[in-house]
């Protein structure tokens, strides 16, 4: 399983590199530096996803403040084939998985030997070409579901199993917009996409902050997934919707925390309550002194915390029972008042 029992951080760099392989460098020390188990960005080839007359989404026209085509807009964005060789082997040399999502069949090909899981974005999601290159890859795949309704959902999945019966395959909840507004989150559709398909999921996040990812994994995520900039300010398509180094760490750590809080389930004392439960909760204590063979009404017990007692659960057990040796006010009755011991 993804991230044994860990909760997998993906860092999306995404194109967030502005085309400029020096600044992916730099996302791949932050991400590192911020305790991102993954950094993932975009593969493609521009001419082969774009036609030349589609518009700007609405977001982009407004994050980048000005219009154009959306093809010129992500030719600027583009790395080549090489740029991710050289970045894939940056990431191993600093101890970082290398992701990248492929937008394209060439590179679906390209990533093959590259990325240890297949990132499907969205958009690809209603692509059965698409969808079946990547199951003949026969790697693990995370696919993100937003824009999707579940009836997209089951249909991709059963193109996926129709090459790959035995796929392992992770759903991530997410919704497209660029940032997202809290009120259309739904972050509850996370868990109906586990409860509807039987698989692992986790959160695509892009809302403007890290409440929400640390809430889904308070319910169940096991991969979050987070847009990671340099700098907001940069000009760029995806940057005002992405988290800067240290707000990216303060998410992992706050992931991290609530991780480690969510336990095995178990309805237990921890080792430290065992301890604390010995001086908190009340024990059976005499409210006056009383002498041997005074029998113990109600009124000869008060319930207080004590070093040495019986369980107030034993409160109606002792009434009536005679005492076999005297004890002091606010002296802790034990079973040796009413037992006699046994010399070994």
């Amino acid at each position: 399983m993804l991230g044994n029992d860990k909760v997998f951080i993906i860092a999306e760099a995404g194109v967030n590199h502005n085309g400029d392989k020096n600044i992916a460098y730099k996302l791949i020390d932050a991400a590192k530096a911020a305790g991102a188990d993954a950094v993932k960005f975009q593969t493609f080839k521009a001419e082969k996803v774009i036609s030349k007359d589609t518009s700007m989404a609405s977001y982009q026209k407004k994050n980048i403040g000005q219009e154009e085509s959306q093809l010129d807009m992500v030719k600027d964005l583009e790395l080549s084939y090489s740029d991710f060789e050289e970045l894939k082997a940056y990431c191993d040399k600093k101890g970082i998985i290398f992701l990248s999502s492929p937008f394209d069949e060439d590179s679906i090909d390209f990533l093959e030997n590259l990325v240890p899981y297949y990132k499907i974005p969205s958009g690809e999601i209603v692509n059965k070409p698409y969808l079946q290159r990547v199951a003949s890859k026969h790697k693990p795949m995370i696919m993100s579901t937003g824009m999707a309704t579940l009836s997209d959902v089951e249909k991709a999945l059963g193109d996926i199993y129709s090459v790959d019966k035995d796929a392992e395959i992770y759903l991530l909840h997410c919704t497209t917009n660029y940032p997202t507004p809290y009120e259309e989150v739904n972050l509850k559709a996370m868990i109906t996409l586990k409860e509807a398909f039987k698989l692992p999921v986790g959160y695509s996040d892009h809302t403007d902050g890290i409440e929400i990812p640390v809430a889904a994994v308070s319910l169940g995520a096991c991969i979050i997934e987070k847009h990671f900039t340099l700098d907001r300010n940069m000009i760029g398509p995806d940057h005002k919707a992405s988290l800067e180094p240290e707000k990216f760490k303060t998410m992992v750590k706050a992931i991290r925390n609530v991780e480690k809080s969510l336990g095995d389930g178990i309805k237990r004392p921890t080792n430290s309550e065992l301890q604390i439960k010995e001086v908190v909760r009340k024990k059976l204590v005499a409210a006056h002194d009383m002498e041997e063979n005074d029998v113990v009404r109600e009124g000869d017990i008060t319930f207080k915390r004590a070093k040495d007692g019986l369980s107030p659960e034993l409160f109606e057990i002792i009434i009536g029972k005679k005492l076999l040796k005297p004890i002091k006010k606010d002296e802790g009755f034990t079973l040796g008042h009413f037992m006699i011991e046994k010399s070994i």
